[in-house]
């Protein structure tokens, strides 16, 4: 496998390469292995991926079994590999810098901390708090003897009556608190997303693309973007044709299975995506 140190160099290298590039979220071994054979160059985790596959729904997997599942798949393959940490798994900065050095314990070279609570009453941490755990985080990451990419998520537009305002204060805020890596899900159109890249200074994670567009890659690029992410997505495309066929089968039809990738294929995917030398 490769050392963990050599796949921080390259993730960070992708970061500095012209253009943007997509970072896929697989949520098990074998769709990380099926997505290094695709040819992708670096791989992040998806919380409510991976929580859906065990059985619970998003931000309930807790910080144990996520780290579990991190070391599973860095172990997976020879990519790069972040993760979704969720909000640090807990509130205070300290609890950020932690879940940060046990994500590089766990194999990561990069993972994302975001400002949201989960708590419904209120959802979002004031922003010198947020702004305070991206700082630890930032000085956990800092003390490991590779580069560790940190991301800072700005969770404004996923909570009701979003301002394009804030959610720029909140990246700057994170940003100078030390953010490797800068996202913003849920940005309503292009214009935003235009208007949010020319006001940071760091790389820009979006997941897919503003919520009005449906951009290419070279589109998202010219706009400012570095890196797509897909989120859940993925195991959303798996389980819609999953549960399509469960259905059908249910109904007494097996028509589905005229239109399977063959195992051959998935076979061989998996085979490329293997690390070297098992």
């Amino acid at each position: 496998m490769q050392p963990q140190a050599q796949r921080a160099k390259a993730f960070e290298a992708l970061h500095a390469a012209p253009g943007a590039f997509v970072i896929p979220n697989p949520w098990d071994a074998g769709s990380a292995r099926i997505l290094a054979g695709l040819g992708f160059k670096a791989l992040t985790t998806t919380s409510a991926g991976y929580a859906r596959s065990i059985g619970v729904t998003d931000y309930k997997a807790g910080r144990d079994n996520v780290l579990a599942h991190c070391r599973e798949l860095a172990a997976a393959t020879d990519l790069p590999l972040a993760a979704d940490l969720e909000n640090g798994f807990g509130h205070s900065p300290q609890d950020c810098a932690d879940t940060i050095r046990l994500g590089a314990e766990a194999g990561l070279v990069g993972g994302s901390i975001e400002d949201a609570t989960t708590d419904p009453a209120k959802p979002l941490y004031e922003i010198a708090h947020a702004a305070d755990r991206i700082r630890a985080a930032a000085e956990a990451a800092r003390a490991l003897p590779f580069k560790f990419m940190l991301v800072a998520r700005a969770e404004h537009y996923l909570n009701p009556n979003p301002t394009l305002g804030e959610t720029i204060a909140r990246l700057q805020a994170f940003q100078e608190a030390g953010a490797d890596v800068l996202f913003a899900p849920g940005l309503e159109s292009v214009e935003d997303l235009r208007t949010v890249c020319a006001s940071i200074d760091r790389p820009f994670n979006i997941m897919r693309g503003p919520r009005n567009a449906w951009l290419t890659l070279d589109e998202l690029a010219e706009i400012g973007v570095k890196r797509v992410s897909l989120g859940g997505m993925l195991h959303s495309a798996a389980m819609t044709g999953f549960i399509a066929a469960a259905k059908e089968a249910a109904s007494g039809s097996f028509a589905f299975g005229k239109s399977l990738v063959s195992g051959a294929e998935i076979d061989g995917l998996l085979g490329k995506g293997t690390p070297k030398g098992r």
